[in-house]
């Protein structure tokens, strides 16, 4: 049995997005698949996650200094628990499935906020003279992104830093195998939307079957 963080970054629902509703259509196939697997959905727009702040950041600098955690500030306690519990959470699945739509040739902030909450030395990879390694060697992972133009080819390309952030991430954590299924044109070409919407659930649904 493997467990799933289903992670999504978009305030809409899936009658409204189109990344959504690929990802709707990808995760309700895969459980059909899978139907032992552990789904957990984390919506980042309804999910507590502090911003590595002030607070934070003197917290751990107390424990670094091997200071009890009962020394901690209320708003240090709160904050830094917090995050060593989005961090234990990402660590303890097997597979991810980020959901996101390109907004600004990236993906909305609080996925950035997430990854950082998540990134920490001595958990998702370490430091070694060699420079640091990934410690996610055995997960993997999937990106369905919502992109209005084309961006997978032409002189877009380039200017996409959502999906390419995150394949570097994946690779600063280890994860062997990361994939990513893109819906993209739908706002370029108002007149294919429908068809272009349906063509990347059908693909959604076929990948699904092998995740």
């Amino acid at each position: 049995m493997a467990k799933i963080l289903y992670i999504t970054a978009h305030p809409h629902d899936d009658t409204q997005s189109y990344s959504m509703a690929v990802g709707r259509a990808f995760i309700d196939t895969y459980k059909e698949t899978n139907p032992n697997d552990e789904i957990l959905k984390v919506d980042l727009y309804k999910e507590n996650i502090p911003q590595i702040d002030v607070d934070v950041f003197s917290g751990w600098g107390k424990l670094q200094s091997r200071k009890g955690f009962e020394e901690l500030s209320s708003e240090e306690k709160e904050k830094v628990s917090r995050l060593s519990e989005l961090c234990e959470q990402f660590i303890s699945a097997d597979k991810y499935v980020f959901v996101t739509p390109l907004w600004n040739f990236s993906f909305p902030p609080v996925l950035k906020a997430y990854i950082d909450s998540v990134s920490v030395a001595g958990k998702t990879f370490k430091y070694t003279e060699q420079g640091p390694v990934g410690l996610l060697t055995d997960k993997k992972a999937l990106h369905i992104q919502a992109r209005g133009g084309i961006y997978s080819e032409g002189p877009a390309a380039q200017m996409e830093m959502g999906h390419r952030y995150l394949n570097i991430i994946m690779q600063f954590y280890g994860v062997p195998s990361f994939e990513g299924l893109f819906v993209e044109g739908h706002a370029a070409m108002p007149d294919k939307a429908q068809e272009i919407k349906e063509n990347a659930i059908a693909r959604a649904r076929d990948l699904a079957h092998t995740f």
